[in-house]
């Protein structure tokens, strides 16, 4: 199979901007045929660093899933009430102006490589939930109505679940459940007969229900009310290490396979693949990937690449049988 990778979390760039180093990474990520393409982070511009650079290194073939979530979790920082989902309409028009630029970014990607190369773009429904910021299901219906009226050029919204707010427990988006974004969806696409669409990260719903049963569940979920899109494989842990007790760190996986590269104690086991991908006929979804970070993040091009090399052999392994 083929797959969307979210190199971006495994890059040198995620440590500091080296335009010698991201070139090399950017080099060998070509090289790898099973790599459909890129879930590419939107923080305001096309490229976070260089969109020249970007748009030189790229390979022209590949397709970019949009993320949203660095931007988002980037103006929650400076917003509490920033978000699509937001009952603060100041709030909930700062990510519709946001998204704008998303739009303009996805023209100019279109533009450069003469064709429509973004399929989706994963939006979310935040702010994050405390007793000052607050969303509902309404704002976010709002929100939606007003960006599926765009031209998007061919980019599909989804929406990527994160972990939602649970009453007593430290989340690390804490955005809306999954059925408050579930039904959003279905009124909007029932009343404007458009195909907005759920994406699950498994880390995130294992965050969420902390417990290798929320990927399950939330997969299962999104699967049967026909809304599922796609599924990308970052992995949590319920143990204290460097990559957190359940924190949003984009853990890699466990070992499995004899695979050279790997986080020891992460839920993300080659069995949990397995398990997640019989919830839903995978090889009909649009994407189907993974996205993971090093922790420290202190490694060569050479073993950066390795891990993702790593996870796409478990992914192969899954998907083979």
């Amino acid at each position: 199979m083929k797959y969307i990778i979210g190199a971006y979390a495994t890059a040198p760039s995620g440590n500091a901007w080296d335009k010698n180093e991201e070139t090399d990474y950017y080099q060998q990520l070509k090289n790898i045929k099973s790599i459909q393409g890129l879930e590419h982070p939107f923080t305001g511009q096309l490229h976070t660093h260089d969109d020249d650079w970007f748009l030189a290194n790229i390979d022209p073939q590949w397709q970019f899933v949009f993320t949203s979530i660095p931007g988002v979790m980037g103006n929650l920082g400076k917003n509490p009430h920033f978000g699509i989902a937001s009952n603060n309409e100041e709030g909930r028009l700062a990510a519709i102006a946001f998204y704008q630029q998303a739009q303009q970014a996805i023209v100019k990607l279109n533009a450069h490589l003469n064709r429509e190369a973004v399929p989706f773009i994963k939006i979310h429904t935040a702010p994050t939930i405390t007793a000052d910021a607050q969303s509902s299901i309404q704002a976010l219906q709002t929100s939606l109505e007003t960006m599926q009226s765009w031209n998007w050029q061919g980019a599909k919204l989804v929406i990527e679940h994160c972990d939602a707010y649970v009453e007593g427990q430290a989340s690390q988006k804490g955005f809306m459940l999954l059925e408050d974004e579930i039904t959003a969806i279905q009124n909007v696409n029932s009343k404007h007969n458009t195909d907005i669409g759920i994406s699950i990260n498994w880390g995130r719903s294992a965050i969420e229900t902390r417990s290798v049963e929320g990927p399950i569940q939330h997969i299962k979920q999104a699967y049967d009310c026909g809304l599922l899109k796609g599924i990308i494989f970052s992995g949590a842990s319920g143990v204290e290490g460097p990559y957190g007790q359940w924190r949003d760190t984009h853990m890699p996986h466990e070992q499995a396979i004899d695979v050279p590269s790997y986080a020891k104690g992460s839920a993300l086991t080659i069995n949990e693949i397995k398990r997640s991908l019989e919830q839903c006929p995978y090889e009909k979804l649009d994407f189907l990937g993974g996205k993971i970070a090093i922790r420290p993040n202190e490694a060569s091009v050479d073993e950066r690449v390795s891990y993702i090399t790593s996870l796409l052999s478990l992914l192969d392994k899954v998907t083979s049988k």
